[in-house]
């Protein structure tokens, strides 16, 4: 089969690039991890409670990992995924020896790059790559560095990351369709190239040298969007940026609203955070602007928003029909626009539930 990374260089490179992290004795580490443990189940609890979704499948307990173990755990996910895409695209065809051997070293340099940057700034994610339904991770060394950089109360800190990362959990495992969803829209993108195999190939790799040069040029100009070429890869695209705006929209404002009952402090840490958030490194804005028009950050906004006009529409207990099937989540147009989905899926309704 193709080799389109040379996966093991690619986990050797972040690993070599990953930094170590902010300085903790092995006593603080310890105490850091059994917290965030402890943490991820109050969370549970709270998410739950608020949001009305249980989990439906039996899911395992949170990782709580350092730099490298993320980087070498999305490694592990990606390949499982991109692996068997890239036989199906060529045909199992394999290329020349040096053509082979050549492209996939350099992806793979190319992807470690990447995720060793991505490991100094994610501070949890739930992984949907490797297993069934998921994987929460939490990134021990990143969640401590901020909440010292911010000056932050570091147990009202942990658990206000932990409910954001609770409910991206508890959004896979309560809608059992939700991962096969996600993964076949995946899939679709790489379909809807009207180019063979190869040509596909090609600009993959482009995307990969893309971001692997913004990571060490903040003065790149070029988007990894550029890739997308084709309308049936735009049409698939605004399906899945609608899915990722209403994820993490919807992850925002269980954060926000769990968070006064429970996190004292919150008030000071959204602000602190946001401001974070906002400003960011020459290098974190070439991130942005490579991502597209700061596309995550848009995402956190206009997700917040739109989850918040349809709960004040029609209440929580009606907002979670959202998550009935693909038919009932939101259009990328009906992101802006909260009525326009409420009609589509309750029809005419009156006043907003005043508890709920």
């Amino acid at each position: 089969m193709a080799q389109f990374v040379d996966w093991d260089l690619a986990a050797a490179t972040a690993g070599a690039l990953s930094k170590s992290g902010p300085r903790v004795s092995y006593t603080e580490a310890t105490d850091v991890v059994s917290d965030l443990r402890r943490l991820t189940d109050e969370a549970a609890g709270h998410v739950a409670d608020y949001t009305g979704l249980r989990s439906q499948v039996s899911h395992p307990p949170v990782r709580v990992v350092d730099r490298r173990d993320w980087a070498a755990t999305n490694i592990a996910g990606l390949r499982e995924v991109i692996t068997p895409l890239v036989g199906r695209l060529t045909k199992d065809k394999q290329p020349g020896a040096l053509t082979e051997a050549i492209g996939s070293r350099v992806t793979g340099v190319q992807a470690g790059t990447v995720l060793a940057y991505l490991s100094g700034r994610v501070l949890g994610q739930y992984e949907v790559f490797s297993a069934d339904p998921g994987q929460l991770l939490l990134v021990a060394p990143n969640i401590v560095e901020v909440e010292r950089k911010l000056g932050a109360d570091p147990r009202d800190f942990r658990l206000w990351v932990c409910l954001h990362e609770v409910t991206h959990r508890t959004q896979f495992t309560a809608v059992p369709w939700m991962r096969a969803y996600f993964l076949s829209e995946v899939q679709a993108f790489v379909d809807a190239s009207s180019s063979g195999g190869e040509h596909l190939l090609e600009r993959l790799r482009r995307g990969v040298a893309t971001l692997s040069d913004a990571v060490k040029d903040p003065e790149s100009r070029t988007s990894v969007l550029d890739i997308v070429q084709t309308p049936g890869q735009r049409a698939v695209l605004d399906r899945l940026t609608a899915l990722m705006t209403l994820l993490e929209g919807h992850a925002e404002f269980v954060m926000d609203g769990v968070g006064p009952q429970v996190v004292p402090s919150v008030d000071r840490i959204r602000a602190a955070f946001n401001r974070r958030r906002e400003a960011g490194n020459p290098l974190e804005k070439a991130i942005r602007r490579l991502l597209g028009i700061e596309v995550k950050m848009r995402q956190y906004a206009e997700g917040r928003k739109f989850v918040h006009g349809v709960v004040d529409r029609v209440g929580m207990a009606r907002f979670n029909k959202i998550f009935d099937s693909p038919l009932t989540l939101p259009r990328l147009e009906e992101l802006g626009d909260p009525d326009a989905w409420v009609a589509r899926v309750h029809g005419p309704v009156g006043p907003a539930p005043t508890a709920g």
